[in-house]
């Protein structure tokens, strides 16, 4: 398994825009993603599965603060490393049935993945990551009558998102792990949820109450592994400049440095494909062959150079 590939999942692989979420509806779209995948679970690439947990930490926030009267609060860092199994088991077993129908001979796993964080960051007193549902003025004006400790940020024009502390990875503790289990040929689903944040407090590792960004810690941990590819799976098929106007471009090939004049002009928000081209300029700066940005549906052709927003140094 020399060649490696990153792929990270955006929300949409797992929820859809305008469902609930149920266990149910996650499975269904989960599954729906590996069958795209599948290529490359056919191909000689050693992978591993990063994932975001947005909708579903918003969700098990909302069940530790209305237990609260009757058990233990859990810490922000506890609720992402229960997202963590909870989603790595789904994908897990989902790959698993998969693998045994279409008689990939891979092993896969999940491993629970903290990320070192500086405990000085400034967003953890200025909170910037979305979470959770999306509401409209009238469920926007009854949260701040009913749950005055949250931040609210408009992240659309009249929709609102439940916005958490989100500092910056700097080193991934379980990266010899991870690379050990990739190149005996198992998929790896790590990192999940952008990985626990956690900082040391001299000998002692302590949770950090904050939700890193998993396009961030996506391209750290394809750094670390030397992969050939960060694929960052998506809503769209490509990145687009001047996105939703009627003179939108769609980007099919870049360099670092058109990205970076895009992202410095504001083409990419913060919320939303920021993080991605951020990503994907600092995982080809430091020598990976290239970033890919597409959809579920279009990875295996981008993966051939057919689809997707390509990164690449120059």
């Amino acid at each position: 398994m020399a060649r490696i590939l990153v792929v990270a999942l955006g929300g949409n692989a797992i929820t859809r825009p305008g469902e609930p979420g149920t266990i149910p509806q996650q499975f269904e779209h989960t599954a729906e993603t590996l069958n795209h995948l599948a290529p490359l679970f056919h191909s000689d690439y050693g992978i591993v599965i990063t994932h975001g947990n947005g909708p579903q930490i918003g969700n098990i926030l909302i069940r530790v603060e209305e237990g609260e009267r009757r058990v233990p609060r859990l810490p922000l860092d506890t609720c992402v490393s229960d997202s963590q199994g909870g989603m790595g088991y789904m994908i897990q077993r989902l790959a698993l049935e998969m693998f045994r129908r279409q008689n990939i001979r891979r092993g896969v796993a999940t491993l629970i993945t903290q990320v070192l964080v500086d405990e000085n960051d400034p967003d953890l007193s200025n909170p910037s990551k979305p979470i959770g549902s999306f509401y409209g003025p009238a469920e926007h004006d009854q949260i701040v009558l009913e749950r005055p400790h949250w931040v609210l940020r408009e992240v659309e024009p009249n929709r609102w998102r439940r916005v958490v502390a989100s500092p910056r990875p700097v080193k991934i503790l379980e990266k010899e792990a991870v690379a050990r289990l990739v190149h005996d040929g198992v998929v790896v689903i790590a990192c999940g949820g952008g990985g626990i944040p956690v900082a040391w407090e001299g000998d002692r590792l302590t949770g950090v109450e904050g939700v890193i960004d998993k396009d961030r810690v996506s391209g750290l941990l394809a750094h670390d592994l030397f992969a050939e590819k960060l694929i960052i799976v998506t809503s769209v098929d490509r990145a687009a400049i001047r996105f939703g106007r009627p003179d939108q471009s769609w980007l099919d090939r870049i360099t670092v440095d058109e990205a970076r004049q895009h992202l410095w002009a504001g083409e990419f928000p913060t919320g939303s494909m920021g993080p991605k081209i951020e990503a994907g300029i600092a995982f080809v700066e430091q020598g990976g062959e290239e970033c890919i940005i597409t959809s579920t549906e279009q990875v295996a052709r981008a993966l051939r150079g057919e689809a997707g927003t390509h990164i690449v140094a120059a």
